[in-house]
C-alpha cells in the first residue's frame, strides 16, 4: 500500500511539474465557456497545488470540511471581482504565496482556529477568483473552474485521509517550494 501511494504521489507531481507555471488560456480557449473553466484549474500548476493543497490541509483542520465550500463560494466572489474589472497589484505573486503558505502548513501539520483558518482560506480563494475572473470571465467558464476546482478538493481531502501523516507532510514541503519557486518567477 505504502509503496502504491508513494507512485501515486511522484505521478501526481510529476504530472503538476509538466504543466506550464500559470494558467492562462489564450485566444479561442479563453471564450470557450464551461470546457475552458473545468480544463483551467488542471493546466496551470498554481492553481492545481492550491486546489490539492486546500483539500489536504483540511482534513487536519477543526471544522475543516467547511473549508472547500469557503473556497469555492469565496472563489466565486473574487471571480465576480475580477469580472467587474478589480486589479489587485501582484495578483500572480499573491497566488503563488497562497500556494507557498498552504503548503507550509501541510508541512508544518499546523492546526489553527477555524475562524483563523476560514479567513485565510476565503481570502487566498479571492485573489484565485479574482484570476480567474479576468482570464474567464463568461458564466460558463465560471461554472467549469468552480467544479473543477471543488474535484480538486476533493482529491486533495482523499490524499489527507489516505496517506500517512509523514507523506502528507512531504507533499506540503513540495507544495510549499513550488509555491516559493512560483514567488520568485514572478
Amino acid at each position: 500500500m505504502k509503496k502504491t501511494m508513494m507512485a501515486g504521489a511522484l505521478t501526481l507531481l510529476g504530472a503538476a511539474a509538466s504543466m506550464p507555471a500559470l494558467a492562462h488560456p489564450a485566444g479561442a480557449m479563453a471564450a470557450a465557456g464551461f470546457e475552458a473553466g473545468l480544463i483551467h484549474p488542471f493546466t496551470g500548476i498554481d492553481h492545481l497545488l492550491a486546489m490539492l493543497a486546500v483539500g489536504i490541509w483540511s482534513v487536519r483542520q477543526p471544522r475543516g470540511h467547511k473549508l472547500p465550500p469557503v473556497f469555492l463560494a469565496a472563489m466565486l466572489a473574487g471571480a465576480l471581482s475580477g469580472v467587474a474589472g478589480l486589479a489587485i497589484p501582484g495578483l500572480e505573486t499573491g497566488i503563488a504565496v497562497t500556494v507557498a503558505l498552504i503548503g507550509c502548513l501541510i508541512a508544518l501539520a499546523a492546526r489553527l482556529p477555524a475562524a483563523v483558518s476560514v479567513s485565510m482560506i476565503a481570502l487566498c480563494a479571492a485573489l484565485h477568483g479574482n484570476a480567474h475572473g479576468h482570464e474567464l470571465p463568461q458564466v460558463a467558464s465560471a461554472a467549469g473552474f468552480l467544479a473543477a476546482s471543488a474535484v480538486l478538493m476533493l482529491a486533495g481531502r482523499w490524499f489527507g485521509r489516505v496517506a500517512t501523516a509523514g507523506l502528507v507532510r512531504l507533499a506540503g514541503a513540495g507544495i510549499a517550494a513550488t509555491g516559493v519557486l512560483l514567488v520568485a518567477l514572478n
